[in-house]
């Protein structure tokens, strides 16, 4: 297995728009945590202009196709994203 960082790059007007579709992005982010796939997630602050995922996968498809389908990314919230792969040398199992 591998790791793989998702990042966000948000909105100005993140903050203030994400509430609408806050709990269908929390419940993707359970499934794909209770699946395995998502390790850690969450965003950045002072300024909260970005957010972190990462992602425990054979290759970056799990982490792309959450992104994809993410309310926040379809509602216009993500300005874009970028799938990196993570070489771990402290910390993962």
């Amino acid at each position: 297995m591998n790791y793989y960082i998702l990042t966000y790059h948000l909105v100005d007007s993140y903050l203030e728009e994400r509430g609408k579709y806050r709990a269908d992005h929390l419940a993707l982010i359970k499934k794909a945590q209770e699946k395995g796939e998502v390790i850690m997630a969450g965003a950045l602050d002072n300024p909260a202009d970005k957010a972190v995922f990462i992602f425990k996968a054979e290759d970056e498809t799990p982490a792309t196709t959450f992104a994809e389908n993410d309310p926040y990314n379809k509602n216009g919230l993500i300005k874009e994203y970028s799938v990196r792969k993570w070489n771990v040398v402290i910390g993962g199992e």
